[in-house]
């Protein structure tokens, strides 16, 4: 089985603050947001803990780059991007 790397965004409960991240365990990934370690962290500082948007990628260098690419992106354009498959940015389950 190839394994699966996640590029995925995430919001705060207000919708005002997007993160973008990249994980080869979304599951866990999305738990560590949604109970931090680090009271310093950029997601514990901003309440960020809700996954709204995410691809799958087989080849690590695709979802490296594409998390870049997603990262240069202003606010408008990753809130389109969400809105292709979550219109309402409702929090997403991990399957």
């Amino acid at each position: 089985m190839a394994k699966e790397y996640y590029v995925y965004l995430m919001m705060n409960s207000r919708n005002t603050v997007i993160y973008t991240g990249l994980t080869n365990d979304l599951a866990r990934r999305v738990w560590e947001h949604k109970h931090p370690d680090n009271p310093k962290s950029f997601t514990a500082r901003y309440n960020v803990d809700k996954l709204v948007y995410y691809e799958v990628f087989e080849d690590i260098y695709e979802a490296i780059e594409r998390e870049k690419q997603i990262k240069r992106w202003n606010r408008e354009k990753k809130l389109n991007l969400i809105r292709t498959i979550n219109p309402n940015l409702k929090e997403l389950e991990v399957v």
